[in-house]
């Protein structure tokens, strides 16, 4: 059985429902739902796209990822019920602040739907739960004093794009970029349906990238120095104290 096919099943499960309902509600037989299932037949784009509207999660999470190697419980749960797919979580539940490095981020493109991969990324843990889905990106080029190549942006999940703010810096991955880090003014909702990248060195103009390219969207949350510090200076302790220092919300833990 295929990926696409195990990620079916796995995902009707989780909504709890039969093959009839499944197949009911996405309007076709039974018996065509339980062959893309059994992998012995693949739906066309079509019905790709019903299927994941169905199960709200995103299609290159249902093509690219496998479900079957994360814990259906450690699926991040966003707006209206739609799915982040994958997020990493400690025993506790503690969300995981996940470092792309350097040498991973050509390969994030490819990867940032899939469990292996963010699995295999590093990872910091905090005494304390910040307020909504985090992760670190690394820095390349000149493009967005004072961020140079070396240091990270560590960004918090934006679920749509009508969240971002003109003006405001993002790091967004692109279908044709990968990772970019920006400052963001948005055209979309403005009749003209794209937005506009422009980098804070003057050197650099400014472009536009269409809505359905951008595949995730991290807003900035700070900016992690790396060139006075050494590698294994750059610890969890290191990291409270750069969020502790941009205000970042946190949630505070309860002894019940």
């Amino acid at each position: 059985m295929s990926d696409v096919a195990t990620n079916f099943k796995i995902l009707r499960k989780i909504k709890n429902v039969s093959q009839e309902v499944a197949a009911d509600e996405l309007k076709i037989p039974r018996s065509r739902f339980a062959s893309y299932e059994e992998g012995r037949a693949e739906p066309p784009y079509a019905m790709l796209v019903k299927i994941a509207n169905y199960y709200q999660v995103s299609i290159d999470a249902l093509l690219r990822g496998d479900f079957s190697k994360t814990d259906p419980d450690n699926l991040l749960k966003i707006g209206k019920n739609r799915f982040l797919f994958p997020i990493l979580v400690d025993r506790q539940g503690n969300d995981y602040i996940e470092v792309v490095p350097l040498r991973a981020s050509a390969g994030y493109l490819n990867g940032y739907a899939d469990p292996e991969f963010i699995e295999n990324l590093p990872i910091m843990t905090l005494p304390f739960s910040v307020s909504g889905k985090h992760r670190s990106f690394p820095i390349k080029g000149d493009s967005m004093p004072p961020a140079n190549s070396g240091d990270f942006v560590v960004g918090k999940f934006v679920e749509t794009l009508a969240e971002i703010k003109d003006g405001k810096t993002y790091v967004l991955l692109t279908k044709d970029e990968g990772i970019v880090y920006k400052r963001i003014y948005s055209k979309v909702f403005r009749g003209a349906g794209y937005l506009e990248l422009h980098s804070d060195n003057p050197q650099y103009q400014p472009y536009k990238v269409k809505p359905k390219d951008v595949l995730e969207v991290w807003e900035y949350v700070c900016l992690l120095r790396t060139k006075d510090v050494k590698p294994d200076e750059i610890n969890v302790d290191s990291m409270i104290g750069f969020l502790r220092q941009m205000k970042v919300e946190v949630k505070k833990e309860t002894n019940d």
